[in-house]
């Protein structure tokens, strides 16, 4: 599995839009600058998360965007479900029941499940406040005299 950069962009966006939740609607320019990422490949991932129900948008001068939960809401496993689709390691875990021919007699099906379970588990253990709250104790013990 190789999460794509749609995926990783799609996540530091709602990490972004979270830290400056207080802000109100932010312009889509804003996040781009700040995550140094492309605004034309962040309109693209827009309506991937709009259609998902994760965003709240905002048209005219005061527009952008915010997110639609609290941060505690939203899990890694989430956004790269919705970005990615099945984060399944084998093909045949994309759909249960396992349809594949092979799924009875095949003597690694339950590693690959094993490894899913794994992915599952930690991906959806993670939310984005998680991730804010973690840079933040970074920073907190970053002293330097």
């Amino acid at each position: 599995m190789k999460i794509s950069t749609k995926g990783r962009y799609a996540l530091r966006m709602l990490i972004d839009l979270a830290m400056h939740q207080n802000d109100g609607y932010i312009a889509l320019k804003d996040i781009a600058a700040r995550q140094n990422i492309s605004k034309k490949y962040l309109e693209q991932i827009m309506p991937i998360l709009n259609k998902a129900d994760v965003l709240l948008t905002n048209r005219g001068f005061q527009g952008g965007y915010r997110l639609a939960r609290t941060p505690d809401q939203y899990t890694v496993g989430e956004i790269l479900r919705i970005t990615e689709g099945s984060l399944a390691p084998v093909a045949c875990l994309d759909h249960t029941p396992n349809n594949c021919p092979m799924s009875e007699e095949c003597i690694t099906l339950p590693v690959w499940q094993g490894l899913n379970e794994v992915i599952t588990k930690y991906l959806d253990g993670i939310t984005i406040q998680d991730i804010i709250d973690h840079q933040a104790e970074s920073i907190g013990n970053d002293y330097v005299i």
